[in-house]
């Protein structure tokens, strides 16, 4: 993953895409399709997944609620949010050709799930969750994924406000950052490299492109401290992105689980989040080891640590909690910091729902730009734990 540059030296690059990227688009109707029916009833059984490509939008898979939801303005709604409202930009939110193919979850899946107590739902399907968490940044989050995530969404804010006018909704984001390992922990120095695409109208030239995202995207978002006279930027490198959007590329939810993550630090279990309530653990267990990985790291028992939680469907206890501090923690062992995480963590589906309280219409707001690292109340698993050591 990493491409060692001296003993001591490494560079590690993270990527992100704007929320008008095909993929994004589809993560962010099927969250927004798991908020509709979470808001009138918030023990809907939903896993929506969503398709793209031109003039044409599918959500498809099985939702069991009470709610009643009109899923076409759902989906129009959305779009119409992203900001594609012109079938010149991709796609066109008013005339979009919308199909819906939902049906109810199966009964041999809820019969393994249901339960009439919190602590007794099982897990919605088996699977391995991980966590991370790092020292590197006050959010706890690796800066490169940080950061690529971070010049995403100012691509989005410069488009939105009118400040870059020829900005269109698609667009990606690529940083290496280079690191020092010290002891185990990557310590940055400084940003190697800067990719951005973004799409544009006709009109602009790309002199004004590479002008301007530097102007107003990059060093709005970069630390100073990180960039020098040896940064290299790549902006626009094709020379022309028009063609964006589902036009120019299928989407489907799902396929952007290291942006989701940790920009490909740590690891990932291979489950995606979006569109999936939350007895669903590829989500909801996600959600949990990053919980956990934060407050070993807040609570300075390591400087960086990667929790593993795994699952079998319809078993309420994880099977396995695993940590690895990468030889940071401070006057424990791996194995200390795991009996912690169970000493202290009640990693039952049912109780990471209760303590993370995530039956809430909050999901759409997770769905581009990052699940973790971000300053929002309702991101509830960015709150540390205080621990019991003992």
């Amino acid at each position: 993953m990493a491409s060692e540059t001296a003993a001591t030296e490494f560079l590690f690059t993270s990527e992100s895409v704007n929320e008008g990227h095909p993929d994004k688009i589809c993560d962010q109707v099927s969250d927004a399709v798991l908020d509709a029916c979470i808001s009138q009833d918030p023990t809907s059984r939903v896993a929506c997944e969503t398709c793209t490509k031109t003039g044409m939008i599918m959500i498809f898979g099985e939702i069991t609620t009470t709610a009643t939801v009109n899923y076409e303005q759902v989906i129009r709604d959305t779009i119409k949010h992203i900001g594609y409202d012109d079938a010149a930009k991709g796609l066109d939110y008013k005339s979009v050709n919308v199909i819906v193919a939902i049906e109810e979850q199966s009964p041999d899946i809820a019969q393994g799930v249901d339960s009439t107590s919190v602590e007794g739902i099982g897990a919605g399907d088996q699977g391995i969750m991980f966590g991370y968490a790092t020292d590197e940044t006050p959010s706890l989050m690796p800066l490169s994924h940080n950061l690529a995530t971070a010049l995403g969404s100012r691509l989005t804010y410069v488009r939105k406000q009118n400040t870059l006018n020829w900005v269109r909704p698609d667009g990606k984001t690529q940083v290496t950052v280079q690191y020092t390992l010290e002891n185990g922990v990557p310590v940055p120095q400084r940003v190697h490299t800067i990719v951005i695409s973004t799409q544009h109208n006709e009109d602009v030239s790309q002199e004004q492109i590479q002008e301007d995202l530097k102007e107003h995207v990059i060093r709005a978002v970069v630390p100073e401290q990180y960039l020098d006279e040896n940064t290299i930027y790549h902006l626009n490198p094709s020379g022309r992105f028009v063609i964006g959007g589902p036009h120019g590329d299928a989407g489907l939810t799902g396929r952007k689980i290291i942006i989701d993550s940790y920009g490909g630090w740590g690891a990932h279990g291979g489950g995606a989040f979006s569109g999936k309530d939350a007895t669903k653990v590829d989500r909801s267990a996600a959600y949990a080891a990053r919980w956990v990985a934060k407050s070993l790291v807040a609570a300075g028992l390591c400087r960086r640590v990667l929790v593993q939680l795994s699952y079998a469907i319809g078993v309420p206890y994880p099977l396995s909690v695993f940590v690895d501090s990468y030889g940071t923690a401070v006057g424990k062992t791996d194995e200390d910091l795991a009996r912690i995480v169970n000493e202290n963590f009640d990693l039952r589906p049912g109780c990471i729902v209760r303590d993370l309280n995530l039956r809430r219409p909050i999901m759409a707001k997770t769905a581009c730009y990052g699940h973790f690292g971000r300053e929002d109340e309702d991101f509830t698993w960015e709150v540390p734990k205080p621990l019991n050591v003992n």
